[in-house]
């Protein structure tokens, strides 16, 4: 599935001098190309939401019978209820989701692709993979959800560190053919001093990865976009 022509010693001192990299032509095509598949046709999305209350993600029948209208309404007011929040408090995000992990211990929609890749992700020879990578030993198992972001979609400024998870490296597995930079849904790294620092476009079957914490959002996706911003995300953890 991975790509075995990768060079691996390259993209593991870039890690390191960087904090971050995109790794183009990460899977084998076929691999990609199937992958993109399942996450255009077969995945039962619902709605991750962090408003002024906990995250949450809503119920997939209840969220597949809202009409387009009614959602962007939601993600509208989502956004909004951040004005004059300071700091954290601001953080908040509305995106599909489809949370593999949860899916696959409860054994929800057993014949999806989904879990197939949430096994050879924590298999031993893909976390021998991702030491090797990193350059870190600790790494002992894959966190991941697919997503979906849709036009007025987004996720605001956090640093993914989590004290209980053992967050170490954050990645996103891009399977979006098309994206064009316009369209928002850029991964941006956000610098102490508010500035972007380095964007990442979603470039199709590319391999985003970075250390954790690190101050990023996801931009907020264009009314014009052309494309749904399809993606494999999670966290290499300790």
């Amino acid at each position: 599935m991975i790509n075995e022509a990768l060079d691996i010693a390259h993209w593991r001192d870039a890690l390191r001098r960087d904090g971050r990299v995109q790794i183009a032509d990460f899977l084998q095509p076929d691999a990609a190309a199937r992958l993109r598949q399942c996450l255009q046709q077969e995945v039962p999305w619902t709605l991750a939401l962090k408003d002024a209350g906990a995250a949450r993600t809503l119920d997939a029948a209840a969220y597949a019978a809202m009409d387009d209208d009614a959602r962007r309404r939601l993600y509208a007011a989502t956004a909004a209820s951040a004005l004059g929040q300071p700091g954290n408090a601001a953080f908040r995000f509305a995106y599909d989701s489809y949370m593999m992990v949860s899916a696959y211990r409860e054994g929800r929609d057993p014949d999806l692709l989904l879990h197939r890749v949430l096994e050879l992700f924590n298999s031993p020879p893909y976390i021998a993979f991702a030491r090797a990578l990193s350059g870190d030993a600790r790494v002992r198992r894959v966190d991941a959800q697919a997503t979906r972001y849709r036009p007025g979609q987004f996720l605001r400024y956090h640093t993914d560190i989590d004290s209980h998870e053992g967050r170490m490296y954050a990645y996103v597995l891009n399977l979006t053919a098309h994206w064009q930079a316009d369209w928002g849904g850029l991964l941006q790294f956000v610098g102490e001093d508010g500035g972007v620092e380095a964007s990442f476009l979603p470039r199709y079957n590319s391999l985003s990865l970075f250390a954790v914490p690190a101050g990023h959002a996801v931009s907020l996706v264009a009314p014009y976009a052309g494309e749904d911003r399809l993606a494999i995300t999670g966290w290499w953890l300790s």
